[in-house]
C-alpha cells in the first residue's frame, strides 16, 4: 500500500461508539493522515476528526487487520467512572446491609385504572390533572402500610399504558421488585396487558394481578383468571403461585388486601436489602424543566443516602442538590434506598433512565457529566451522518427530490418527548417521504426553537406536548411563517403527523376507462384536418378527454385529445353508447376506418 498506514495481526483495538479515525489512530500509534488515505482508497471520504459510524470502524479494522470491538455505553461508562475510582458493581459487605421498602411497578393497559388504584391507595388525586384520564407521565410515590403490628413502607412507581410508551415500561420493569397487573374485570385482557407482562417476565420480578372495576354490573373476574393462566400466570386458588386480587379502585374496595398481598410476596420471594450508608446511586425516573425552579428530576435512590448539599450526576447533567421535596411537595433532609424524590438543582434535564449518582465534590460530577455528553454526541453524529460511499453518491442526489416533514419535538417531561420519537419512527413511512427530528428538548417552546426552525432551507414544525410557547415567542413564530402545534396526549399527535405524512406524499394517479368508439368513415377538411365519423361502443366519450387509437388491436398512437365532438352539425359535450358522433383528435391526423378510439382519464387515488 502506497499509504503509512500499519498492519495488525489481529489485534484488539477497543473503539467507543461514534469514535474519529484520529482516536483510532491513537490506539495504534498511526498517523490520522494514512487512516483517511485508507478510508479513500476503500471509497469513502472520511476527515480525521468525523464520528465514525460502527460499520465504518469494523471495516476499516477489518482491512488493515485489527479486531475492531465497539465498547457498549454500559462499558464506556464503566470505564470512564473507573477514572474516578467509582464502583456501580462493587460487593456490598453484609454487616453494610439494612432492609428497604419493596419497589412496586403499576402496569397494564390503557384506561384499566392504574392511575385511579393508585389514587385509592394514596388517597389523592392524580388522575384529575393527567390528559384525558391517561396516565402521561411516570410518577412515583412512598405509602406507608401496617403490617403485622409494624409500619412498612412500599414505594409505587406509575407507567403509561399507551403503546408509545414501551420504553418507559420496560425501564419501570428494571427499577422494579414487584410488579402491580392491573387488569379490568370487564375488558379482560388486552394488548399493554400482555406487553406489561412480557416486560415482567424479562425483568424476572414477581407479580401481583389486580383485578379491578369488580364492582361493574359486567365485570368477570374468574375470566380474567382464565386467561391469564395462557400465559404462565395461575392464580394460588387454582393452584399456582400468582396472589390475585379483586380490587375497585373508585369505592375503595380491596385495597387493604392487595397492599397485603405485595408485601407477602416481597417477604416470601424477595430479600430486600440495600446498604443505607455510603454515597448515592440510583436511577432518573423522571425529569422535566420548571418554570420557576429549572431542571426537576423525580429519582429513585437504590443504594447509599442521598442528602440535600451533595453533588450528583445524572446521565449528562450534574448539579448540587439545592432541595429534595417528597411526593406531596414537602421538603426532606435525606432520602434512603428504595426512597422516591424530587430533586432540585440540576444544570440540565437528564433522560429518563438515566443512573445517577453522587460523588465527593462539584467537579468530579461536571467531569463525568461533560465525558458522557460529549460520548453522547460523537454516537449521535455518527448515527446520523451514516456511511458516505461513493455507491450512496447518487442515492443522496436523488433524495433531493423527496418531501420531508421537519419537526423540532418540546415536551414537558424527558420520558414523553422519547416516547412520542420512538412512536413518530415507528410509523409506516413511505420511502419518498422523510422523517427528520432536528432538535428535541424538555421545557416551554422558546425563541431559539423557532429561529431554529425557520432558519432550516425547508419548512419546520414545532410539536409541543404539554407545552407553550410564550405571547413573544408565539408572535416571532407568526413573522417568521414557522407552524407550532400543542398536543396533550400522544395519540393525537401521533395520528396528526401520520396524516401529514400521508398529505406530503405525492398523488398517485389511476387510468380510468370512460368509452370506446369505431370509426366508420373519414372525412377530409382542409381546416381542421380528418374527421373520423364514429358509433360509440361503449361508455361515452367526452370533449377533451385523453384518448389512445387502437388498429388490429395494436397501440397506434397514444397521448391524444379528442378536440371536437359533433352530434350532426351541433357541438356537443359528450355522446353516450350507441349513438353516432363526428370528431377530430389532436396529435394524430392519420386515422383510417375500422380504427378503434379508447377515451380515458387519469383520477388521483386515494393513498391507505
Amino acid at each position: 500500500m502506497s499509504s503509512g498506514a500499519p498492519r495488525g495481526q489481529g489485534q484488539v483495538v477497543r473503539l467507543s461508539r461514534g469514535a474519529s479515525l484520529s482516536d483510532f489512530a491513537d490506539r495504534i500509534n498511526a498517523n490520522p493522515g494514512s487512516l483517511v488515505q485508507e478510508m479513500f482508497n476503500l471509497g469513502e471520504m472520511v476527515t480525521a476528526t468525523q464520528s465514525c459510524s460502527d460499520e465504518t470502524l469494523l471495516l476499516l479494522g477489518e482491512h488493515l487487520g485489527f479486531d475492531v470491538q465497539i465498547v457498549s455505553p454500559e462499558d464506556e461508562d464503566r470505564e470512564l467512572l473507573a477514572q474516578f475510582n467509582i464502583d456501580l458493581d462493587a460487593e456490598v459487605a453484609e454487616d453494610r446491609l439494612v432492609s428497604r421498602a419493596p419497589v412496586v411497578t403499576v402496569m397494564g393497559h390503557v384506561d384499566h385504572g392504574k392511575t385511579k388504584l393508585l389514587d385509592a391507595i394514596r388517597k389523592a388525586n392524580v388522575v384529575a390533572g393527567e390528559a384525558g384520564g391517561i396516565t402521561q407521565h411516570i410518577g412515583a410515590y412512598q405509602v406507608h402500610v401496617p403490617h403485622d403490628g409494624v409500619d412498612r413502607a412500599v414505594t409505587f412507581i406509575d407507567t403509561p399504558g399507551h403503546e408509545a410508551f414501551t420504553a418507559m415500561r420496560a425501564r419501570g420493569a428494571q427499577v422494579t421488585d414487584i410488579v402491580v397487573l392491573v387488569v379490568a374485570a370487564d375488558d379482560g385482557v388486552m394488548p399493554q396487558t400482555i406487553e406489561a407482562l412480557n416486560h415482567a417476565k424479562a425483568a424476572d420480578v414477581p407479580i401481583v394481578v389486580a383485578v379491578n372495576k369488580v364492582d361493574k354490573p359486567d365485570a368477570n373476574p374468574d375470566k380474567v383468571r382464565q386467561q391469564l393462566t395462557e400465559y404462565g400466570l395461575v392464580a394460588e386458588e387454582y393452584g399456582g403461585e400468582t396472589m390475585f386480587v379483586n380490587v375497585a379502585a373508585k369505592p375503595g374496595i380491596g385495597i387493604e388486601e392487595l397492599l397485603e398481598a405485595v408485601l407477602l410476596t416481597a417477604d416470601a420471594s424477595l430479600e430486600l436489602t440495600a446498604p443505607i450508608d455510603g454515597p448515592a446511586q440510583g436511577v432518573a425516573i423522571e425529569a422535566h424543566l420548571d418554570k420557576g425552579r429549572g431542571a426537576v428530576a423525580t429519582v429513585l435512590v437504590q443504594k447509599g443516602t442521598l442528602r440535600a448539599g451533595d453533588s450528583i450526576v445524572a446521565g449528562g447533567a450534574h448539579g448540587r442538590v439545592r432541595a429534595m421535596l417528597d411526593e406531596n411537595g414537602n421538603q426532606v433532609a435525606e432520602a434512603g434506598p428504595a426512597r422516591p424524590v424530587l430533586v432540585l438543582g440540576l444544570t440540565a434535564v437528564p433522560g429518563a433512565g438515566d443512573t445517577f449518582l453522587a460523588a465527593a465534590d462539584d467537579r468530579t460530577v461536571r467531569q463525568i457529566a461533560e465525558q458522557r455528553q460529549a460520548r453522547r454526541r460523537a454516537a449521535s453524529f455518527a448515527n446520523s451522518r451514516g456511511r458516505a460511499t461513493l455507491e450512496t453518491l447518487m442515492e443522496q442526489l436523488k433524495e433531493g427530490e423527496k418531501t420531508s416533514l421537519n419537526l423540532v419535538l418540546k415536551g414537558d417531561v424527558s420520558g414523553s418527548v422519547e416516547a412520542l420519537e420512538d412512536a413518530l419512527f415507528n410509523l409506516d413511512i413511505p420511502e419518498e417521504v422523510q422523517l427528520r427530528i432536528i432538535h428535541r428538548g424538555v421545557g416551554a417552546i422558546t425563541e431559539s426553537d423557532v429561529m431554529l426552525a425557520s432558519a432550516s432551507s425547508e419548512a419546520v414544525t414545532i410539536i409541543g406536548f404539554n407545552v407553550r410557547a410564550a405571547n413573544k415567542v408565539r408572535e416571532i413564530a407568526d413573522r417568521e411563517g414557522v407552524e407550532i402545534r400543542y398536543y396533550t396526549v400522544i395519540y393525537q399527535a401521533i395520528e396528526e403527523i401520520d396524516a401529514a405524512l400521508k398529505g406530503l406524499l405525492k398523488p398517485e394517479y389511476e387510468e380510468v376507462e370512460l368509452g370506446s368508439a369505431e370509426i366508420r368513415d373519414v372525412f377530409r377538411s382542409s381546416k381542421v384536418g380528418n374527421i373520423s365519423g364514429c358509433i360509440v361502443r361503449s361508455g361515452i366519450l367526452r370533449r377533451n378527454a385523453k384518448a389512445r387509437l387502437l388498429r388490429d388491436g395494436q397501440v397506434v398512437a397514444d397521448n391524444l385529445t379528442i378536440s371536437s365532438l359533433k352530434r350532426f352539425k351541433d357541438d356537443a359535450t359528450e355522446v353516450r353508447e350507441g349513438f353516432e358522433c363526428g370528431l377530430t383528435l389532436t396529435g394524430y391526423n392519420n386515422v383510417q376506418v375500422g380504427d378503434i378510439i379508447e377515451t380515458f382519464e387519469m383520477r388521483e387515488k386515494p393513498r391507505a
